[in-house]
């Protein structure tokens, strides 16, 4: 397989990036390195993979560079580029949105016309659900999304939609529910709710702590994505729920991070944001059904592996040291280079 992933430094790009490179197939990175989080922890990401004959970079701001060219001769096409967050959607922030996740989106897909791609895997978002009318809740439930960055997903997925009824293009798109793991982002709430306790300072907590979120492990989200991008016969156009079976509440969630870090996680409470939802929980019967993909990572053993990850990043002043990728694999337009 020769496969494009876009975002690609991100978390779960990068992740997916490795796992391509494992099984052996060729993989051409893109990303912008922007800065919604330090850039240096993307270019840690990327590192382990620059040496590798396999894989190639492009530092690339996909809503302006030349597309058709970067899919060229490709088999499928990952798209996790975007961007991330709900509270940050809102006011001036939204056009953001609406050029990084549906711009981009349609341009790939324009790009994509000419090709003649095995497959297009879209990441979307359970958040595209809000407040849904029952749970665990299945792909056929009316979509109402609780926030501009919802909003956004759920247009990418109809764009999706649109170019697999039009033109033929086999999209594929993925519904993940709060992804964690590894890597994961500095903004997200494992992250933080690690980090600060590890630091000893009480975790703020949004409302009573009392939402409950289905969390997925990143490998089990990554396995899922490779099998769709393999899979031969899904419908051109499908989407599918991509979830962990972890529901559990944020104080819950807390208790546990407690266990593993090995001392008590004290709290603050917040108001609650806008945006937020207060129960997540997917149906994953259809991902079963096409992919035969079930998640494997218990929540206790996800949660053990990214304390792991945070105590060695911090013994290793993993961000401080974060090296700046070398000329090797790496190709960076002077439109992102100036930005």
């Amino acid at each position: 397989m020769r496969a494009v992933v876009t975002g690609a430094a991100g978390f779960i790009g990068s992740h997916l990036v490795e796992r391509l490179l494992t099984a052996g197939h060729e993989v051409v990175g893109v990303d912008a390195l922007t800065t919604y989080y330090d850039p240096v922890q993307k270019q840690q990401n990327l590192q382990p993979f620059l040496t590798n004959d396999r894989f190639r970079f492009l530092a690339r701001d996909l809503r302006r560079c030349n597309l058709e060219a970067i899919v060229s001769g490709v088999d499928v096409v990952f798209h996790l580029a975007g961007q991330p967050g709900v509270r940050p959607s809102w006011e001036r922030g939204f056009r953001e949105y609406v050029e990084q996740n549906v711009l981009v989106t349609q341009r790939l897909l324009e790009a994509c016309r000419a090709e003649p791609i095995r497959r297009f895997v879209y990441a979307s978002s359970s958040s595209l659900y809000g407040n849904a009318g029952s749970y665990p809740t299945c792909e056929d439930a009316l979509p109402a999304p609780h926030s501009p960055y919802g909003v956004t997903k759920l247009a990418g997925e109809h764009l999706c939609g649109l170019y697999a009824a039009n033109y033929g293009i086999p999209t594929t798109s993925l519904r993940y529910f709060t992804v964690y793991g590894p890597r994961q982002r500095p903004d997200m709430g494992i992250n933080k709710f690690i980090n600060t306790a590890l630091d000893g300072k009480p975790v703020v907590v949004f409302g009573d702590g009392e939402q409950i979120r289905d969390f997925t492990y990143v490998a089990d989200v990554v396995s899922a994505t490779v099998r769709a991008g393999e899979a031969t016969d899904i419908p051109p156009g499908a989407v599918m729920n991509i979830a962990g079976g972890s529901a559990c509440t944020v104080n819950e969630l807390l208790h546990l991070i407690a266990q593993r870090i090995g001392s008590a996680v004290d709290t603050e409470h917040a108001p609650p944001q806008a945006g937020d939802v207060d129960r997540t929980g997917g149906d994953i019967t259809r991902a079963g059904q096409l992919l035969g993909w079930a998640p494997r990572v218990a929540l206790a053993t996800g949660i053990a592996e990214q304390v792991a990850w945070h105590r060695r990043a911090r013994d290793l002043q993993w961000l401080a040291k974060a090296p700046v990728p070398g000329p090797r694999g790496v190709e960076i337009n002077a439109e992102v280079a100036a930005e």
